[in-house]
């Protein structure tokens, strides 16, 4: 981990203007274009992707909400778990989980609740979700006691994974059990990365983390990549952060690049993805290309 963090917090004696020059490059990568997925024939088994990030506010649901939205428009059939007591990715499509009988907290500490009664339709053809609220705190006071208690979320989406080619895990800003159990439940981790330097402090921690819980839960699990957030490429900070992410995890951090735009609020206030709240902006288009890389990646159907 001293090296990764060496590589990442390297001193500010680098040539600055070296630096620009080369991160430009990076900057600009997001224009880069990968192939439209063809149809599927059939559906299943998914395959399940954690957006994990400790930190708050480095665009986790709106990732999770708007690249659900962009697998559900190539035709791929998606489930949104939202596991964030916050209930972000509910209320981002204009479900109410508050005054929802059952949620997936209920799922994780009622063995006579499955999956399939608390998915609900988005509203968005071929997405569904399984909505949080404020209960979803309480699930990990009352699963410590449990046994295999990091398995409670893997042990309830195993009845749908034939039904869908993608799940997408919102999870929440901690590393508490919560993560562990969407770590434990994954094949891949998505980092969603907020483009400035105070957000790349946690990112060996989180990779410590992963790794623990692949040595010890889930050998399967990998990071699928680190997706670059809020990016402003006119600013040298923001250009240095990109070269610091590439130097350290080079292939791992994605072409695609989500920049900064109060389009993204906007569509949360609308309650949709970005994708149908203005279907020809740079950043509806964006997240339509980080699908089709994720894809081309083979980290998805």
């Amino acid at each position: 981990m001293s090296n990764l963090q060496d590589s990442l917090f390297a001193g500010p004696e680098d040539d600055v203007s070296s630096t620009a020059q080369n991160a430009s490059v990076i900057a600009d990568d997001s224009g880069t274009d990968f192939a439209i997925p063809e149809p599927l024939s059939s559906h299943g088994p998914a395959r399940v992707i954690a957006m994990c990030n400790q930190k708050g506010g480095v665009g986790k649901t709106t990732t999770s909400i708007n690249l659900a939205a962009a697998f559900a428009e190539y035709g791929r059939k998606v489930l949104l778990v939202d596991f964030d007591p916050q209930g972000a990715a509910s209320a981002g499509l204009g479900i109410n989980s508050n005054e929802l009988d059952q949620t997936i907290y209920n799922v994780l500490v009622d063995s006579s609740v499955s999956i399939e009664d608390v998915i609900v339709p988005s509203g968005i053809e071929r997405l569904d979700i399984a909505p949080a609220n404020i209960d979803l705190s309480a699930a990990e006071v009352q699963l410590v006691n449990e046994v295999a208690r990091e398995m409670a979320l893997s042990r309830a989406l195993y009845s749908v994974l034939d039904r869908y080619d993608v799940i997408i895990i919102d999870c929440q800003p901690s590393l508490g059990l919560l993560a562990v159990n969407a770590l434990t439940a994954a094949h891949g981790v998505m980092i969603p990365l907020e483009a400035e330097f105070f957000a790349l402090r946690g990112v060996a921690l989180l990779i410590e983390t992963i790794d623990k819980v692949r040595d010890r839960l889930n050998p399967r699990l990998k990071v699928d990549g680190i997706l670059a957030t809020m990016v402003d490429p006119r600013t040298l900070h923001a250009r240095e952060v990109l070269q610091r992410l590439n130097e350290a995890f080079g292939d791992t951090v994605y072409r695609t690049q989500i920049r900064r735009t109060v389009k993204f609020p906007d569509a949360s206030v609308a309650t949709e993805p970005i994708l149908s709240y203005e279907p020809r902006h740079p950043g509806a288009m964006a997240y339509r290309q980080l699908a089709r890389e994720v894809i081309a990646r083979g980290d998805a159907a």
